[in-house]
């Protein structure tokens, strides 16, 4: 069986999916399109995995990721994606 990879685009499909949880919410029913987590995405990797178990366990009513798992490196990937490109 083959390795399953991380990706932004599976992150996203999970972000926007009620799979992670037990409650039929998705991380888009409290930020549609990212919405109030530039800050966040700017965070450490390492963090950003802890934020996300937090928001999937307290308002998905979800079970936490294993840390290194393929879904939650694709929710961080997405995720920092959503943060604001820095320009001069």
């Amino acid at each position: 069986m083959a390795a399953v990879s991380s990706s932004p685009e599976r992150g996203k499909e999970l972000f926007n999916s009620a799979a992670l949880g037990t409650n039929g919410k998705s991380c888009a029913s409290c930020h549609p399109g990212g919405s109030g987590l530039e800050k966040a995405a700017a965070s450490a990797p390492k963090k950003l995995e802890k934020v996300v178990n937090q928001c999937i366990v307290k308002a998905l009513k979800g079970k936490a990721l294993p840390s290194g798992s393929p879904d939650l490196a694709s929710l961080v990937s997405y995720l920092k994606t959503l943060s604001p490109a820095k320009t001069k």
